[in-house]
C-alpha cells in the first residue's frame, strides 16, 4: 500500500477485513508482521516512532468531549493558560465550526457544552473532534469509522469540511458507508487482511465484485 502525501484515500471493507489493524500499523500502535512502514523512504521504528506520530491527527467514532468550553474541547489535553486561540480559530475555520461558533453561542468560544456535548448536535460534536485533531496542524488526518454514527445529510455536512481542507493534509479514512470515501482520490479494498482492490470509486464500482456488493447494501 502505497498513499501519496497530500491525497485523501479510504480503506473500506466488511468487518475483519483488515481495516483497524492496517490503521493501528499507519498509526505506530501496531508493528508489521512482516514488511516495513516507511514515511518518505524511511524506515519507522522506535527510535523516530514519535517524531512520526507527532505528525498525526486522529479522529475516532466517538468523540470524548469534557463540559468545559469550546475552545477547551478543541484544545483537549492542553491547559486553559497556554491555549493557543489562534491555533483554535484556524482548526474551527477549517472545520466550517467558526461561523457556527461565532453567530450563534452565547459566549462564542468560551460557551459550554456540557456533559458529552449535550448542548451540540452530531455533526457539532463530530467536527470539534476533528478540529481538535487539527489543532497542532498535522501533516496526516486519520479518521477511524468517524461518521459512521451520523445520519447521512450530517456525514454530508461533516464530509464537506473534511474536502475542503487544505492540500497540505493527507487524509486517511476507514469508512462503513462507501459514501463517505466517494470523493477519494483512491480507495483501498481490503479483505481477510489482504489488499483486494485499488482504485476511485467509479474504478471499483466497474472492476471490484465485493465493491459493487458493498455499494448496494
Amino acid at each position: 500500500m502505497s498513499i501519496p502525501a497530500k491525497s485523501k484515500v479510504g480503506l473500506v471493507g466488511t468487518t475483519g477485513g483488515g481495516k483497524t489493524t492496517c490503521l493501528d500499523i499507519i498509526l505506530g500502535l501496531l508493528p508489521p508482521t512482516f514488511g516495513t512502514l516507511e514515511i518518505d523512504g524511511q524506515i519507522i521504528n522506535n527510535k523516530n516512532l514519535k517524531g512520526w506520530q507527532d505528525n498525526i491527527g486522529y479522529v475516532p467514532q466517538h468523540i470524548f468531549l469534557i463540559d468545559d468550553t469550546i475552545a477547551a474541547n478543541i484544545a483537549f489535553g492542553v491547559s486553559k493558560d497556554e491555549i493557543d486561540m489562534t491555533a483554535v480559530f484556524r482548526a474551527a475555520e477549517m472545520t466550517h465550526l467558526h461561523e457556527f461558533i461565532v453567530a450563534t453561542l452565547p459566549e462564542q468560544y468560551n460557551t459550554k457544552i456540557g456533559e458529552r456535548g449535550v448542548r451540540l448536535s452530531g455533526g457539532q460534536r463530530q467536527r470539534i473532534g476533528i478540529a481538535r485533531a487539527l489543532y497542532r496542524n498535522p501533516k496526516v488526518l486519520i479518521m477511524d469509522e468517524a461518521t459512521s454514527a451520523l445520519d447521512n445529510l450530517t456525514e454530508q455536512a461533516v464530509m464537506d469540511s473534511v474536502r475542503s481542507l487544505n492540500d497540505e493534509v493527507t487524509v486517511i479514512m476507514v469508512a462503513h458507508r462507501l459514501s463517505t470515501v466517494k470523493e477519494c482520490d483512491t480507495i483501498f479494498v481490503l479483505e481477510d487482511g489482504r489488499i483486494t482492490g485499488k482504485g476511485t470509486f467509479e474504478e471499483l464500482l466497474r472492476t471490484h465484485k465485493k465493491f459493487k456488493e458493498m455499494n448496494a447494501i
